[in-house]
């Protein structure tokens, strides 16, 4: 039994009319004869009363005929989902972010990206950089939003955002006041940043400004998030260094003030595998380029 002799059964039993069958479907009527035969055979019962008043369908092709209908419909809706999943119109991606990202790029990428394709589901996993990059290299993200320069070799990247890093103090601290501050002016303050183990490079680099500045931090606390961060100064515990789009947070109780000597921007950067067969992924990066710095898009070999 195939999909063809289906059709031809569907359409006669439409028309009752074997003239009229084979002209809808496009065939002389001999072959039309010939589809309905292998059919019955296949089924092994007649579908079909054939006598000079016409054409009638028996008992049996009565029975059969919603099944045969039904299954052209699958047929049918399956031909339109792998369509539209190869051309990036339905489908599923798996994205990674880290919590900072949530203020600075991916709320408009998302609702551009929704808004074009309604049908294509987004599932999104907060994670730390350093997580996302397992996941991704062991293909169980499709792309993820990043904070770090150590990228796998096999993947591309787009640089999202680029933001500088602020000083963020209780909002009753002397310093609060200040337009622009030195960042010596933070030594001998009790300091929270975020654990190296989840972002290596931004740890790293704030540590590099402390001492440039000529002195050591005493890390006060070591916590996961930027957002959690922000909470501790929040409730008078300590100054941190944080990226600006923190601002947007809105918590109650901190101020955020620029620095004298800036370090190197907080960048934000869109990572997947390179070459990675999937039009859901194009339609996805090209929302996220959309949006993105005006840069080009980086290979790492």
């Amino acid at each position: 039994m195939e999909f063809r002799h289906l059709r031809c059964f569907t359409v006669l039993a439409e028309e009752l009319h074997f003239g009229r069958a084979a002209q809808r479907l496009a065939m002389t009527q001999p072959p039309l004869s010939m589809n309905i035969q292998q059919l019955e055979a296949s089924v092994g019962a007649r579908l079909f009363e054939r006598n000079s008043r016409g054409v009638a369908l028996t008992a049996a092709g009565l029975a059969f005929l919603p099944r045969a209908q039904a299954l052209l419909e699958q047929a049918a809706l399956a031909a339109r989902e792998a369509r539209d999943v190869g051309q990036g119109l339905a489908g599923q991606l798996q994205i990674g972010f880290a919590g900072t990202v949530l203020y600075r790029g991916l709320p408009q990428v998302l609702r551009d990206f929704a808004a074009a394709h309604p049908r294509l589901r987004l599932a999104l996993r907060e994670l730390s950089s350093s997580e996302q990059l397992v996941e991704l290299v062991h293909d169980r993200l499709d792309l993820g939003f990043v904070h770090t320069t150590r990228v796998p070799a096999g993947f591309s990247q787009i640089l999202v955002s680029s933001q500088p890093f602020v000083a963020c103090l209780p909002s009753p601290h002397p310093l609060a006041q200040e337009a622009v501050l030195p960042l010596e002016r933070l030594k001998g303050k009790a300091f929270a940043i975020v654990m190296r183990a989840v972002s290596p490079d931004y740890h790293d680099r704030i540590l590099a400004a402390c001492a440039d500045s000529g002195f050591e931090p005493a890390l006060a606390f070591e916590l996961r998030h930027w957002l959690s961060v922000v909470s501790v100064i929040a409730q008078g515990l300590g100054v941190a260094l944080v990226p600006a789009a923190l601002q947007q947070a809105g918590l109650p109780g901190v101020a955020f003030v620029s620095l004298a000597q800036p370090l190197a921007p907080y960048d934000t950067h869109c990572l997947w595998r390179t070459g990675r067969d999937q039009s859901a992924l194009g339609a996805f990066l090209a929302a996220v380029r959309s949006t993105a710095s005006p840069v080009h898009d980086v290979v790492h070999h």
